[in-house]
Parts: C-alpha cells; sequence; structure tokens
C-alpha cells in the first residue's frame, strides 16, 4: 500500500486495518504528513507543523499494542486541532497577535478524549480572529485557501480545519461552532460535519483567564469535520466521553434508544426572503430524494419560524458580545476585524439591559416550538446557504456582503441558539463560472440525536458520492 493509498483512507478505513496490526500507526501518520507537506504550502490550513512530536507518539502506539496494550477506537488516526483550543505547550492564538505566546497549560477536553482514544495530532489549523468570520484569514497566519480553488472562501470559522481534512490532511479535523463554524468551512469544502447540541462535547480551556458568557455557554459546542459522514459514527462517540471539568456536559450514548421508524423528516426550501439558487434548490431536491428512496418519510411542511428564532439569537450573541468582547477587538484586533465587527453591530443590532434579558428567556419557548414539532419531524431537511458559498473577503464588503455571508444564514445561528444538534452534508457538485463548488444541505435533528443526522448524512452521501475523490482529482491536475 502506497502512502497515497493511505492518506486517502478514511478514518474509518484506517482503524479496520491500525487496530489489526495490518497498517501501523506510524505510516497512517507518515503518510498523512507526506500529504500536509505536498498541498499545505499552497492552502496555509495547517499553521502549526507537529510531525516531529506524530513521529514519536505514532511509535509509541505502534510498540504500545505490540505489547498487548488494547487499541483505542481511533488508533493512529491523524487529526488537526483548531488555534482557539488548548494543547499543551502550544499557543492557543485565536488567530490574534497578541495571544501568539498564550502557551495552553494543559490539554482541553477534546484533545484529551481525541488522544485518550489513539488519534494522533499533526497540526493545529487556521482561524479567523477572535474565531469570528465566515471566513478564514488573520495578521498572525494570514489567509486559509479552499483546496477547490481561490474562488470560494474556505469558510470560517474553522476554515483551517476544513481545508486541511478535505485536501487529504488528516482523516479528522476538530473545528467548533457558535454561530455555524462548523458547517460554514464543511458546506465551503465539501465536507461532512455535525454541530453537537447543548451539553454533548465537554468544552474548556485551561488558559482562560474569565469563563465565558452565557450565550457563548449555550451556543457554542465543539466538533469534528470529516470527508464521510461514516466517520463521525467513528469518531463522536470517543469526542462525547466525559470530563469533570466542563460541569454541564451531559453524558449520554452517542446512539439514542430506538425510534419509531419510519423516519418522518420536515423538507423546506423557505429561505426567508433571500433568492434560492437554482443549484442550492437542486441539492436540495436531491437529499430529499435519496432520503425517500431510503425509506424516510419526507413532507415538504414549515417548521416553526427559524428566522425569528436564529436573529433574535444572533441579536443576543451580539448584545453579550459587545459587552464582554469588544474591549478586546478593539484593542488587539486588526482594523479589518473591527471594521467587520461595526458592521455585525449594524446589522444585527445587539439587544441590550432588559431586551437581552427577555429575548434571552424567549429562547425557551422559540425552543419548546421546535421541541414540539420534533416530535412528528425528529429531521429537519433546509437550505444551509440560500446561494452557493461566497468569495473570500466577501464579509469586509460593508452591510451587503455581511448580508451574503451572515444574514442570510439563519438556519445555521438558529440550531445554536435553539442548542439542537445540526448536520451539514454535500449533496450537489456545482459547475459555476467561476468554477466547481460543492453545495451542502442542512439536517437538524432532535435534542440529543446527533446520530439520527448523521444516519440522513450517510443515505445522502451514498447517493452524491464522497465529494474529496472530485476535489482530489481537481488537484492533481493542477500540480
Amino acid at each position: 500500500m502506497t502512502e497515497q493509498d493511505i492518506w486517502q483512507l478514511s478514518a474509518t478505513e484506517l482503524t479496520r486495518l491500525t487496530r489489526r496490526g495490518n497498517l501501523s500507526a506510524e505510516a497512517a501518520v507518515e503518510a498523512a504528513l507526506g500529504r500536509m507537506a505536498a498541498v499545505n504550502p499552497d492552502l496555509n490550513a495547517v499553521v502549526e507543523d507537529l510531525s516531529t512530536q506524530a513521529r514519536s507518539r505514532a511509535r509509541a502506539l505502534d510498540k504500545a499494542r505490540e505489547s498487548g496494550v488494547e487499541p483505542g477506537p481511533l488508533h493512529g488516526v491523524p487529526v488537526t486541532i483548531k488555534i482557539n483550543v488548548d494543547q499543551a505547550g502550544h499557543a492557543t492564538s485565536n488567530g490574534v497577535v497578541a495571544l501568539k505566546d498564550l502557551i495552553a497549560p494543559a490539554d482541553a477536553p477534546v484533545v484529551e478524549n481525541l488522544q485518550k482514544a489513539g488519534a494522533v495530532v499533526i497540526g493545529r489549523t487556521n482561524t479567523p480572529e477572535f474565531s469570528f468570520r465566515a471566513d478564514t484569514d488573520n495578521p498572525l497566519h494570514g489567509r486559509t485557501h479552499n483546496p477547490w480553488g481561490r474562488h470560494i472562501s474556505a469558510g470560517g470559522s474553522s476554515g483551517g480545519a476544513g481545508a486541511a481534512v478535505m485536501a487529504g490532511i488528516g482523516a479528522l479535523a476538530h473545528g467548533n461552532d457558535i454561530g455555524g463554524s462548523l458547517r460554514f468551512p464543511a458546506a465551503a469544502n465539501g465536507a461532512v460535519t455535525v454541530k453537537p447540541g447543548l451539553g454533548r462535547v465537554p468544552a474548556w480551556n485551561p488558559s482562560q483567564r474569565a469563563e465565558r458568557g452565557l450565550l457563548a455557554q449555550l451556543m457554542s459546542v465543539q466538533g469534528l469535520i470529516t470527508r464521510t459522514a461514516e466517520d463521525l459514527h467513528l469518531a463522536m462517540p470517543s469526542l462525547i466521553a466525559p470530563d469533570p471539568r466542563d460541569p454541564f456536559h451531559v453524558p449520554m450514548p452517542w446512539r439514542g434508544t430506538d425510534t419509531q421508524q419510519p423516519l418522518k423528516v420536515a423538507f423546506t426550501r423557505n429561505t426567508h426572503g433571500y433568492d434560492l439558487h437554482p443549484e442550492v434548490e437542486a441539492a436540495l431536491l436531491t437529499a430529499r430524494d435519496a432520503l425517500r428512496d431510503a425509506g424516510y418519510i419526507v413532507e415538504e411542511v414549515e417548521p416553526p419560524n427559524v428566522f425569528d428564532a436564529g436573529r433574535s439569537g444572533y441579536r443576543a450573541l451580539m448584545g453579550e458580545i459587545h459587552a464582554l468582547m469588544k474591549a478586546d477587538v478593539d484593542a488587539a484586533g486588526s482594523q479589518t476585524v473591527r471594521d467587520i465587527f461595526a458592521v455585525y453591530f449594524q446589522e444585527f443590532p445587539p439587544f441590550t439591559g432588559d431586551e437581552l434579558l427577555k429575548v434571552m428567556a424567549q429562547r425557551t419557548d422559540f425552543a419548546r416550538q421546535w421541541s414540539l414539532f420534533m416530535q412528528e419531524y425528529p429531521l429537519v431537511l433546509s437550505p444551509f446557504l440560500p446561494q452557493p458559498f461566497f468569495r473570500p473577503d466577501r464579509d469586509t464588503e460593508g452591510a451587503t456582503g455581511v448580508q451574503e455571508v451572515l444574514g442570510c444564514a439563519v438556519y445555521s445561528y438558529a440550531m445554536n441558539f435553539l442548542g439542537l444538534p445540526a448536520a451539514s452534508v454535500p449533496a450537489r457538485l456545482a459547475e459555476l463560472p467561476g468554477g466547481p463548488q460543492p453545495i451542502n444541505v442542512q439536517i437538524a435533528a432532535q435534542r440529543w440525536r446527533e446520530d439520527l443526522a448523521v444516519d440522513a448524512c450517510k443515505v445522502i452521501e451514498d447517493r452524491v458520492g464522497r465529494m474529496c475523490l472530485p476535489l482530489w482529482k481537481r488537484m492533481q491536475r493542477a500540480q
């Protein structure tokens, strides 16, 4: 088996070999490192190369297995970690120059859980400043490019993670999501992800100097970006392992209890006043038909008002950000990010004072409406964005740019405000004037039922195919 054969394997395919001893962890890691050396200089997805320690860890894993130690479920799987999460001995810079020397004293729970499962961290991936853009660029590490081409943003804030995993740099990529930061890069690069629901994955950074605001605690989650849905089923049970440092983590198994079959899926094309692009509609119809053919009952029916929930939630988050984070952005951010935040505050007027308290209370009403609706429809298939993914720096182009990037993304941040799981999966490869680009759809699920959303992603993926395959052909032609 050649290095190229190995780096192209999914995490599921890799572990079938590594756990049995048919492939060493060292060989798996070496192949990923070779791919990183080949493509990362052009992409700038991985901004801290951890090759030396990755090789050492892979050798140690191989020796342990040979001595009779039971290999973990992710034995030898190369992974990347986003630079806004603590990894002992490395800077948690969050893309901010002023934080370039903020060295983590210990691993965050997600890093610890992945390593306990046998994964090997090969590098740390890029994020925009303060991890608060849907595009990935910062003065510390520069821009991350989309492997499909420079006509598409790599997404954000986990843009380095999405670009890396789709380009073949590791089989799993860690990321996080407060308003779409797992799903934006998945959509931009044609990857698969599930934003876990509230409390599913333990979260904490040992380097943090103060606790996050309440809305950040309620809306932000840790997760993974992958090339295939089955890798989420493989890896997420390790990621959700309990950690007492997160007192609000909910220790539930990955697979839920049996659900009445066949599952009903609510299908909506409503883009709430934004134009629905024909390629996005075509992707939605492909996803709908794939689910129907697999035995799901798919009904075109309108879920509870996602626009009001999403806009209310994002305006509330802006209120908290304005109160707790604006001073840091003003003091340590670039002019670019300060200008973007100014437009955020203009387009999502922050709730403050009594208004903020009222909308935080109203969150329960929004969530109750969805909970009742999802008793009948455990899954909701919707657009993620109404248009194909935007070009780099679109969010720097004033109000119209921010509207195209975030204003229309109500299906994204509404799920964070509601605390519901939401998956993103490619359902079409569009041939557009600027070049080819994947089109992802979103599948929201009942609380605690990420597994159902990933099952649906697998059905759609089986119909459409893994988007990494045409991407790698395109990358090879470009070399």
